[in-house]
């Protein structure tokens, strides 16, 4: 990646880590709980969501004030970290790594991870209230997160995922468990940094067609990781999915078709961007890394 690129990436992750740290200090914990979400929250997570948020704000309005979009990048860390706590729970993908280290659960307590995960869950909403945004622009935020993350979005891709164990799905099916699982936070993710900035319609729809290709992708590059990764690199089980036969893109198309669709992928969220001129840049490397990563 360009030398640029890995510097705006690191610049995006400090940011994200100081305000978490900031907005979840270490305090006397005598429940463990607030040591477990911080836990949750500083295991070496790639930030991805969050530097969408700051990339997608800064393509719409490039002179923008990061520290506008502080509170947002954190909501939305915490949003999916909280995701990443319940999903490896025994009651759900029962996993005992998380990016090389125990799973929270495995570290704590069972009921910790969960009290963990809830808190995480709640301090994200909390945190978008607390932007210098005006209150109508905030209520669009936290709508959108919702919307991202519940019932209609991330929690049911979840659902989809747990019911289609041991069971075949064809693609159409596959697409649309994880268009929700992993895309729509994704989405989420890029709309909420375009309308802090004040994104137009235009600039909105073509910010969606840009994520909706990426968050898609970004599953499918899981899938292929899952089987030509190792446990080091990937920081969890190396076929974990195909253990729990669990469908993936590879399993559908195989790993060669599988590699073409997240190329294709990846143009299709190239094309999306041609509304926007260099200001989108850290966009379209963000759609290169999310296909070319190795964990």
């Amino acid at each position: 990646m360009p030398q640029e690129f890995t510097q705006f990436v690191s610049q995006c992750r400090a940011r994200v880590d100081n305000a978490l740290d900031q907005y979840l200090p270490l305090a006397q914990d005598p429940t463990q709980l607030r040591t477990a979400m911080r836990y949750s929250l500083f295991n070496g997570g790639k930030r991805v969501r969050p530097i969408l948020a700051y990339a997608a704000a800064l393509a719409v309005k490039p002179g923008i004030k990061l520290d506008l979009i502080d509170p947002i990048a954190a909501a939305l860390e915490c949003l999916h970290s909280y995701s990443l706590v319940h999903d490896d729970l025994p009651a759900m993908d029962d996993d005992d790594l998380r990016r090389g280290k125990p799973t929270c659960h495995i570290a704590f307590t069972e009921a910790t991870a969960i009290l963990a995960g809830d808190g995480l869950q709640t301090l994200a909403f909390d945190l978008l209230t607390t932007t210098d945004l005006p209150a109508a622009t905030q209520i669009k935020l936290i709508r959108q997160l919702a919307q991202g993350s519940g019932m209609d979005g991330m929690v049911l891709g979840q659902a989809i995922d747990l019911a289609a164990v041991d069971h075949q799905l064809d693609l159409a099916q596959l697409e649309t468990m994880h268009r929700h699982k992993t895309g729509a936070l994704i989405r989420a993710s890029v709309a909420m940094g375009a309308i802090s900035a004040g994104a137009d319609d235009k600039q909105l729809t073509a910010l969606d067609n840009y994520a909706a290709a990426i968050g898609l992708a970004f599953q499918v590059q899981d899938d292929i990781l899952d089987v030509t990764g190792d446990t080091t690199t990937l920081g969890k089980q190396q076929g974990a999915d195909i253990a729990r036969n669990k469908p993936t893109y590879v399993s559908l198309l195989g790993l060669d078709a599988a590699k073409t669709k997240a190329d294709e992928l990846h143009r299709q969220a190239l094309g999306a961007l041609g509304v926007f001129d260099e200001s989108a840049a850290p966009l379209r490397q963000l759609a290169s890394y999310i296909v070319q990563r190795s964990n």
